[in-house]
């Protein structure tokens, strides 16, 4: 086994420092995160940081197993810290997960842990999280800005499974309890915003979208960390150490069914992306759900076995989008879900500080399309992005609803 371990870190370095000119230039910027959305993914990744003073962060690294039974000694785990999203990582730049860095091994988890100092007065600092999976060279990435201008602090404080992993997910099904921990003292507060949002426009769409006059929030209180909290009410819950300050942790709280459909009014609402406007007034007419929907299917095909395959992926993408989205929105209702939903997983994903950029093939080989999600700054969440919407997106946007509707969709 140890030897095995030691042949899987010798084959990673030999990858990090080959002096080939195209991984010389290998930036934050200009790798492709495509593997983080991709339905195929054999892992998840995610950082967590604790913030435990102004220049001090507990980072936790957690690789989701997705594959079954994974093998530890098929992956090389790193991580990098990086000044900024466009300077070339450099080998030294790159550090491996070594046995004594590996806090947690469950059956859906395998968890890291690092303290990171940063240099007093620093702007900005990127935490890169690397998988190498060394049986077929395929690389998983995930970052966050430990500090930057969409990051000014983190939260002094964790969320946590029964089974003290940290938690993973930007949802959890209302009724069910989570643990947390602080840094900073025995107290958190809680506010809970009973919201419900509208489906995002369409990317052609260029007004922009209402905005809530109100937004309704219950003052929750404090309560003590150690001790299980149970969130039972649907909306979203956000926790502070501090109300003083701006950092904070996000959570959706979701139906039982989450991120699955849980009845035929919500599978109703969720065929708005591919209907007319006529076809969804009247699904959401129909007096029996159950029946209208199966006649939309059956009039899009004309046939049943299409009907029932276009069902299934429809549906399967919406679960992705949810997964992968969520945040005080269903991941559906989102405008990244949105057209993940529509045009499947992205071939392509690079960030920048203020935008991540989804790339799809064309209609020739050399021709792009390009979906920009612009980073917006938000109390609630540093990962806010909105999309940059256009009417040039029109033609291709309503050749991929014609696909859906004929059933020819597949990914």
């Amino acid at each position: 086994m140890m030897q095995k371990n030691l042949l899987v870190r010798i084959f990673f370095l030999l990858i990090i420092s080959l002096p080939f000119q195209s991984l010389a230039q290998k930036s934050l910027s200009n790798i492709n995160q495509a593997l983080r959305y991709s339905r195929y993914s054999r892992l998840g990744l995610k950082i967590i940081p604790v913030q435990i003073s102004e220049t001090q962060f507990k980072v936790q690294f957690i690789a989701e197993k997705i594959e079954e039974n994974p093998e530890y000694n098929a992956y090389s785990f790193s991580y990098a810290l990086l000044d900024s999203y466009d300077i070339p990582i450099e080998p030294e730049d790159t550090q491996l997960f070594g046995p004594a860095d590996l806090v947690y091994d469950t059956d859906r988890h395998w968890v890291f842990e690092k303290t990171i100092t940063i240099e007093e007065g620093k702007e900005q600092l990127m935490v890169l999280f690397t998988a190498l999976d060394t049986r077929q060279g395929d690389e998983y990435h995930y970052h966050i800005d430990l500090k930057s201008a969409f990051v000014e602090s983190h939260p002094t404080f964790g969320a946590y499974y029964a089974n003290e992993v940290p938690f993973d997910q930007n949802y959890l099904n209302a009724g069910e309890a989570l643990l947390f921990k602080t840094t900073q003292g025995p107290t958190l507060h809680s506010f809970y915003y009973p919201m419900n949002f509208d489906v995002p426009y369409p990317p052609m769409e260029t007004k922009p979208a209402p905005v809530p006059r109100e937004l309704e929030v219950v003052d929750q209180g404090d309560f003590l960390e150690n001790i299980p909290k149970q969130l039972d009410q649907l909306g979203y819950y956000f926790f502070q150490q501090d109300t003083a300050e701006a950092s904070g942790l996000l959570l959706k709280t979701t139906h039982e069914a989450f991120p699955k459909v849980k009845d035929w009014d919500e599978m109703v609402e969720m065929v708005t992306y591919i209907s007319t406007r006529k076809e969804h007034e009247d699904l959401r007419a129909a007096s029996d759900k159950k029946k209208a929907l199966d006649e939309y299917w059956l009039k899009l095909t004309r046939n049943p076995e299409t009907a029932k395959e276009l069902i299934r992926e429809y549906f399967r993408q919406v679960e992705f989008a949810n997964i992968l989205f969520t945040d005080f929105k269903e991941g559906w209702k989102t405008d990244k879900g949105m057209v993940y939903i529509i045009m499947g997983p992205p071939q392509e994903v690079t960030f920048s500080l203020d935008r991540e950029i989804w790339s799809y093939q064309g209609i020739g080989e050399s021709s792009k399309i390009r979906f920009t999600f612009a980073r917006v700054k938000n109390i609630l969440t540093p990962h806010y992005y909105t999309l940059n919407r256009s009417r040039a997106y029109q033609p291709v946007w309503f050749k991929n609803i014609s696909q859906w509707r004929s059933g020819k969709m597949a990914f």
